[in-house]
């Protein structure tokens, strides 16, 4: 059974995994903010856990069954961050920190009933998707709204980022998941964009905020 520390680890590596295949330790030291010989010592336990495939200086991989127990880890705070957010009342930008100290209790039914009070959710309050019972996890093909042309309208699906500043930004905004946003001008010489979307009119979104948010075009 994974401690916390692994379970970090497993969680911090498939995020990598989804960008690159293969990781350095390097990487996974900054990403975790963890030494490089700190980093070797938890991989060497991991691969006699079968989680992930290291030779010295070469890339670390996760194995399928490492892929499976990441997975699992993920679903476990995904979906207690839909609970803090639907059944507790909490938002978006708090239930992370929360999630993380509740996603490493090591009782299946918890979840599982945790599961089944939400309806069996498929994605979580900032639109990432959350794996099943046996680690399989929907893959979305949104674009960013930075790929979107303009005179489109599409409904903000996902988030690429929820950082609490992130957060807090488009809670000031006025802007949350299914809101229908039309881009009314695309700026040449910055590549911000104008935008419609409830009652708001005309509002300008620099180039960095679009590219973290994840839409599916409507019209």
């Amino acid at each position: 059974m994974p401690t916390q520390a692994t379970e970090n680890y497993l969680k911090a590596l498939y995020s990598l995994h989804l960008k690159n295949p293969e990781i350095s330790l390097t990487e996974l030291g900054q990403r975790l903010g963890v030494s490089k010989p700190t980093v070797n010592e938890m991989i060497k336990r991991l691969e006699k856990e079968g989680w992930v495939m290291y030779e010295r200086y070469k890339p670390i991989s996760l194995t399928e069954e490492g892929k499976k127990m990441a997975a699992l880890v993920i679903r476990k705070h995904r979906l207690s961050e839909m609970f803090l957010s639907d059944i507790m009342g909490f938002g978006w930008e708090e239930v992370h920190q929360i999630a993380e100290q509740i996603e490493h209790l090591k009782s299946d039914i918890f979840f599982d009933r945790m599961d089944e009070m939400l309806g069996f959710p498929t994605s979580d309050p900032h639109g990432s998707p959350i794996p099943d019972r046996e680690g399989n996890m929907i893959k979305n093909n949104y674009k960013t709204l930075s790929q979107i042309k303009e005179g489109e309208t599409v409904e903000l699906k996902a988030l690429r980022s929820s950082d609490k500043e992130f957060l807090m930004y488009l809670n000031k905004k006025e802007i949350s998941l299914g809101v229908e946003i039309k881009v009314n001008n695309i700026e040449v010489f910055d590549n911000s964009f104008t935008v419609s979307y409830g009652e708001q009119v005309n509002v300008v979104l620099s180039q960095a905020v679009a590219a973290k948010l994840l839409v599916e075009v409507i019209k």
